[in-house]
């Protein structure tokens, strides 16, 4: 059955977002973060905020959790914490529980996000109804296809971010073994992960100074920085970052049809939104070959709610787990 009142909460590697939500809307004045250092599991974040805002029980309640979710139990990746009915019961006194990965919680968010945080990043037109694509580029990579069905939304997990990278041009090749077998912990593998995010734009920065024979191993926000001083070699990064990622949203749109529109999500991505028309992002995404034209299909936009995965809970609780 449909909840009132719920309490949803976004975990991250770094900290932990709380909130309440009357139905589908969060209310915005009830949003709290704690930082995850300061507790040894989630259960004690959750019986603060309980207590901080004077409640004993709540109607349900729904974490969306950086990791996998599997048999209803989630493994925060980059936590030792681990995530259950029964520790969201005991924190909460909820009759309803439901714990999803975060990038299902930001699937169930499309269409219950304000239109001022949906910022256009490619034009095209978009089905009422049909199928959507939720991109996450951060620490990860990784996407959800989203689905609107007679039973309810279906929004199916994958491990996308593991697939081979996108390889259309010589240079394109040339990375992809120097990710494979020289940047450091290379597996003798180049997964779109490896190029795309957090970690995959600092081996593409490195590949590009390597090649102009100027090597620099920076952090990612040092790339974002050069780049945004003008450095030229960070530029040139961001082009073939751009590039790739122009490439690998293009491959998933073939794969999934997402008449409805493709969602970016994830630090990495918002923070590259400024420079993704000076640098063709469109025209990489378009570019194949006699599909060139159906490419137009597709409209890609970037989400730029920080609170959509709390959302996201909130609607998947509302609609009574669907």
């Amino acid at each position: 059955m449909p909840t009132s009142l719920a309490l949803v909460a976004d975990i991250g590697g770094t900290n932990t977002r709380v909130a309440l939500a009357d139905g589908k809307v969060v209310r915005p004045t009830s949003i709290r973060r704690y930082a995850n250092s300061e507790f040894s599991s989630l259960e004690p974040v959750l019986a603060r905020y309980m207590a901080e805002e004077g409640l004993h029980a709540v109607d349900g309640v729904c974490v969306a959790a950086a990791g996998p979710v599997r048999d209803g139990v989630a493994v925060m990746t980059n936590l030792s914490w681990v995530i259950d009915a029964a520790l969201l019961i005991r924190a909460t006194n909820a009759s309803q529980t439901a714990i999803l990965n975060d990038l299902q919680a930001q699937g169930h968010a499309l269409g219950h996000i304000a239109p001022e945080y949906l910022r256009v990043l490619i034009p095209g037109t978009q089905a009422p109804g049909a199928a959507m694509l939720v991109v996450g580029v951060g620490t990860g990579m990784n996407a959800a296809p989203v689905h609107d069905t007679p039973k309810g939304r279906l929004v199916a997990a994958s491990e996308c971010g593991h697939i081979s990278m996108p390889v259309q041009t010589a240079q394109d090749f040339r990375l992809s073994e120097f990710v494979a077998h020289k940047v450091a912990n290379a597996h003798g593998y180049a997964g779109v992960e490896d190029v795309l995010a957090g970690r995959g734009l600092e081996h593409v920065h490195l590949f590009t100074t390597t090649e102009a024979g100027q090597p620099q191993d920076l952090k990612a926000a040092d790339i974002m920085a050069a780049l945004a001083a003008g450095d030229p070699l960070a530029v040139e990064t961001a082009k073939l970052y751009m590039h790739l990622l122009g490439q690998e949203l293009g491959n998933l749109a073939l794969v999934h049809l997402p008449f409805g529109g493709i969602y970016l999500i994830g630090g990495v991505a918002r923070a590259m939104v400024p420079y993704m028309d000076e640098m063709n992002l469109a025209s990489a995404f378009r570019t194949k070959g006699r599909f060139a034209e159906f490419m137009q299909s597709f409209a890609v936009f970037a989400v730029e709610d920080d609170f959509a995965a709390l959302t996201g809970c909130a609607a998947y609780l509302a609609t009574g787990g669907t």
